[in-house]
């Protein structure tokens, strides 16, 4: 379904792109989910979840275009807006580099817009290689199960820029359930412990790992692509470096 050739009215079901279009085209984000909690005090219509959106709620919205991403968003919830007459984008995005690409064509494509400044400034903070000798890592995301990062992530990628390699990128899954005694026995140069989905917190998570370097990290940073790109680079290397059991 083709997208208007001027987009006033966007809604968004993803977090990272709902803080892109709010800090490049403010003016016609109408709607996003409950999830999407940047740019702080964001003043618009809520539609619910990323997994359950309101699609009545959307679709009285009236937007020009829904922005969708094929990871956080549910195929049969983009193929009933479309068959209510909605067009929905859809991004992939699995590394840095397909990051910097979808997000120029969504800006020209997508929202009709000039593609902006901040979007040069992160790809720049991200040219230069990491610094030091490359370490290994896990990544839990969820504990009670342990679920860690597998293969095909944007947080390994990014990881991987950093110098750091997830000891799971070659597991058949990308989000497995790995026992906790084999996480602690793949003996990981760092663990490393993002404040979302699960809210790992100097409190909770590193004394299941003892004896083992623990980065607490925030989750936005390693997961979300958008304005936060300007600062994960080095705000991320700063976390890992100061890693300690």
């Amino acid at each position: 379904m083709e997208v208007p050739q001027t987009v006033r009215r966007i809604v968004s079901l993803v977090p990272s792109l709902t803080e892109s279009v709010a800090a490049t085209v403010p003016e016609a984000l109408v709607g996003a989910t409950d999830w999407c909690s940047h740019p702080a005090g964001l003043d618009v219509a809520r539609v619910r979840g990323t997994k359950n959106p309101d699609l009545d709620a959307v679709i009285s919205l009236r937007p020009d275009v829904v922005l969708a991403n094929v990871e956080e968003n549910r195929a049969p919830d983009v193929e009933a807006l479309r068959a209510a007459g909605v067009p929905v984008w859809v991004t992939r995005i699995e590394t840095l580099d397909q990051a910097f690409t979808s997000l120029e064509r969504l800006f020209a494509h997508a929202c009709r817009t000039d593609r902006p400044a901040w979007l040069e400034t992160a790809r720049q903070a991200w040219d230069d290689p990491a610094p030091g000798p490359r370490r290994t890592a896990i990544i839990p995301i969820w504990r009670r199960p342990w679920m860690v990062v597998g293969r095909d992530t944007f947080t390994g990628d990014v990881l991987r820029r950093l110098g750091v390699d997830n000891l799971y990128a070659g597991h058949p899954e990308r989000y497995p359930k790995i026992p906790l005694p084999e996480l602690a026995g793949s003996r990981p140069d760092l663990v490393v412990l993002p404040d979302e989905p699960y809210a790992f917190s100097a409190e909770d998570g590193p004394e299941a790992f003892p004896g083992l370097a623990c980065a607490l990290v925030s989750g936005r940073l390693l997961t979300w692509y958008g304005p936060s790109l300007t600062e994960a680079a080095a705000t991320l290397s700063r976390a890992l470096s100061g890693a300690h059991d």
